[in-house]
C-alpha cells in the first residue's frame, strides 16, 4: 500500500498519475491528516501495486476512448481561431511618440481612461492634473451617471403627458444649482491673483490657465466634464484611424477641387493638425477645420488671385509678386502650406525678408495656385531662390522648370548671376540638373566659335559657375588635356535635346518680353 505519509512518493504518485492527492494537500502544519489511501481515477483506493499495474482488456479500450476524448476536448480548448483578434495594447499606441507638452512622459489621460497620451487635449498636465487624479474625477463620474440613469429609469415609470411637471427631484436639483452659482466668489483676492500670475509666468502658453474661482464650482466641473467628453471621443478617433498621430499629422488636404495626401509634417496649430484633414481656400490659403466653414467662407470669400502686383502674364500664366511684409500673413499660410510637401523647408513665420513670386492658372473662377518661389530681397551670397514648390496636382507638366526658368530671368534683369539656396530637396535637385543640363546643350547648339568660357556662359545664362562646371561634369563633357580644360561638344546629346524639345513643343515656356517689371530698391 502506498500512503500519503510518505511525501516524496506520493508527489512522485501524484505526478504520475494526474490526479490530485488530498492526503498530500491537507499535509500542513495544524492541519488534520488523511490517512486513508489516495484514489484512482475510477474513485476506488488500490489494494496493492499490482492494481495499477495490471488492467483487463476491457479497461484498456475504455481508457484509450477516454483519452481520445480528452484529446479531443484539448485540442478545441486551445484552437482561437473561433475567436475575434484581440487587440493588443502595443497595437493602440505608437511608443515613439511623446505629448507635446513640456515636462510630459506621455502616461495618464485626461479621461481617465487611458493608460497613454500623444496630444494636448489628453494630457493630464497640461490641464494642471495628475494622471491619479483624472482615475478618480472618472470614477467620479461614473457614479454620477449611474445615479443619473437610475433616476431617469425612475421618472419614465410616470404616466407620460405632453406638459409634465418637473419632479420633486429636478425641483431640489435646480435649487442646489442655483445656490452653488450664488455661493461664487465675485472676484479674486491679491493671493489668487498672485498665483494666477506666476503660474502664467512660469508656464506661458505650455499649461492651461487656473480656474479656479473664476466661475463657480458647478460650473466648473460641467467644464471639465465637456473637457472629458471631447478628448474621449478625439481617442476614439483616433483608434479608429480617422485621426491620425505621428509625424505627419495632417493626411489629406481639400485645396479647390482637389482632395491632396500630404508627404510630411507641418507645424499648423495642434487643433487643426489633430484633425487629420485640412480644408483650405486655394485663394487666400486659409486653412479650416470642415467643409462647412469652407463653403460658408468660399461664399464671403472676395480674393481670386494672390495679393501683390502681377507681373507675368501671358495666356493663362500670371506670376504675382507678393511682399512678405506688406501680406505677412498670406505667406505665412503659403509656408505652412508648401512643408506639407517640402522635407528640408524651415520657414514658416518669419517671412518679412523674403519675396513672394506666386504663379497661378486662370481660368474662369479665378487664379489657382501653380506653384511659387521665394528670395531674400537682399541675399549676400547672390541666391535667386530660397525655396521652390510646384503644386503636386500640376507635377511633371514642365511648370517646375518655367519656375526656375523665371527666378533666372529675374537674375537677368538684375544683372546678377544667381544659384538656389542649398540644401536641395530630392525633387528640386533633379529638376535643377535637368533644367541646367537644357541651358548648357541650348547654349552649346547656338554657339559657332573654338573657344568657350565659363565665364562668359555665366553671364549670358545667370547661371552660376559652380552649378555650369558641376553640370559638364555629370555630363562628361568636361575634360583635362594637356594642361587645360576642355569643353567637348557631345552631338548625341544635342541631338537628344533638339528631338525632345520638337516633340515637347512651346507650350510651358517663359516669354521675357511678357515680364513686366523692374527690380525692388531696398527692403
Amino acid at each position: 500500500m502506498l500512503n500519503c505519509n510518505s511525501r516524496g512518493l506520493a508527489e512522485s504518485f501524484c505526478a504520475l498519475m494526474h490526479f490530485s492527492c488530498p492526503g498530500y494537500a491537507d499535509n500542513k502544519p495544524g492541519a488534520d491528516r488523511d490517512e486513508t489511501p489516495p484514489r484512482t481515477p475510477t474513485g476506488n483506493a488500490p489494494s496493492s501495486e499490482s492494481d495499477l499495474e495490471v488492467s483487463s482488456p476491457s479497461n484498456d479500450l475504455e481508457d484509450e476512448r477516454l483519452a481520445k476524448e480528452l484529446s479531443l476536448k484539448e485540442a478545441a480548448a486551445h484552437d482561437l481561431s473561433h475567436r475575434p483578434k484581440r487587440r493588443r495594447f502595443h497595437e493602440s499606441y505608437n511608443f515613439n511618440m511623446k505629448c507635446p507638452t513640456p515636462g510630459c512622459n506621455s502616461l495618464g489621460h485626461l479621461t481617465g481612461r487611458h493608460e497613454r497620451h500623444f496630444s494636448i487635449s489628453g494630457c493630464p498636465l497640461y490641464h494642471n492634473l495628475s494622471a491619479d487624479e483624472c482615475k478618480g474625477k472618472a470614477s467620479t463620474r461614473d457614479k454620477q451617471t449611474e445615479e443619473r440613469t437610475l433616476s431617469h429609469r425612475q421618472d419614465e415609470n410616470r404616466h407620460s403627458t405632453r406638459s409634465q411637471a418637473p419632479t420633486d427631484r429636478q425641483l431640489r436639483y435646480k435649487e442646489k444649482v442655483t445656490e452653488l452659482r450664488r455661493k461664487r466668489n465675485s472676484g479674486l483676492n491679491k493671493e489668487q491673483k498672485e498665483k494666477y500670475m506666476e503660474h502664467r509666468q512660469s508656464h506661458g502658453t505650455t499649461r492651461e490657465p487656473l480656474l479656479e474661482n473664476i466661475t463657480s464650482d458647478y460650473d466648473l466641473e460641467l467644464f471639465r466634464k465637456a473637457q472629458a467628453r471631447a478628448s474621449e471621443d478625439l481617442e476614439k478617433l483616433r483608434l479608429a484611424g480617422q485621426v491620425s498621430e505621428g509625424s505627419n499629422m495632417i493626411k489629406t488636404i481639400v485645396f479647390g477641387r482637389y482632395e491632396l495626401d500630404t508627404w510630411y509634417h507641418s507645424p499648423y496649430p495642434e487643433e487643426y493638425a489633430r484633425l487629420g484633414r485640412l480644408y483650405m481656400c486655394e485663394f487666400c490659403l486659409k486653412y479650416m477645420k470642415s467643409q462647412t466653414i469652407l463653403r460658408r467662407h468660399m461664399a464671403k470669400c472676395v480674393w481670386k488671385h494672390p495679393p501683390g502686383d502681377e507681373i507675368y502674364r501671358k495666356g493663362n500664366i500670371s506670376v504675382f509678386e507678393v511682399d512678405g511684409k506688406k501680406n505677412k500673413i498670406y505667406c505665412q499660410n503659403l509656408c505652412l502650406l508648401a512643408k506639407l510637401f517640402l522635407d528640408h523647408k524651415t520657414l514658416y513665420y518669419d517671412v518679412e525678408p523674403f519675396l513672394f513670386y506666386v504663379m497661378t492658372e486662370a481660368d474662369s473662377t479665378g487664379c489657382h495656385l501653380v506653384g511659387y518661389f521665394s528670395k531674400e530681397k537682399n541675399s549676400f551670397l547672390n541666391y535667386n531662390v530660397s525655396c521652390i514648390l510646384t503644386m503636386p496636382q500640376y507635377m511633371r507638366q514642365g511648370y517646375g522648370k518655367m519656375l526656375i526658368d523665371f527666378s533666372y530671368l529675374l537674375s537677368k534683369v538684375e544683372e546678377k548671376v544667381g544659384s538656389p539656396e542649398r540644401p536641395l530637396s530630392d525633387l528640386g535637385l533633379i529638376s535643377y540638373r535637368s533644367y541646367w543640363k537644357e541651358v548648357l546643350l541650348r547654349y552649346l547648339n547656338n554657339f559657332q566659335g573654338k573657344e568657350i568660357s565659363i565665364k562668359e556662359i555665366s553671364q549670358e545664362t545667370a547661371v552660376n559657375p559652380v552649378d555650369i562646371v558641376s553640370t559638364l561634369q555629370s555630363l562628361q563633357m568636361l575634360k583635362y588635356w594637356k594642361g587645360k580644360h576642355l569643353v567637348l561638344k557631345r552631338q548625341d546629346l544635342i541631338d537628344d535635346w533638339k528631338a525632345k524639345e520638337t516633340k515637347r513643343g512651346n507650350g510651358k515656356t517663359i516669354d521675357p518680353t511678357a515680364l513686366k517689371w523692374t527690380p525692388p530698391k531696398g527692403t
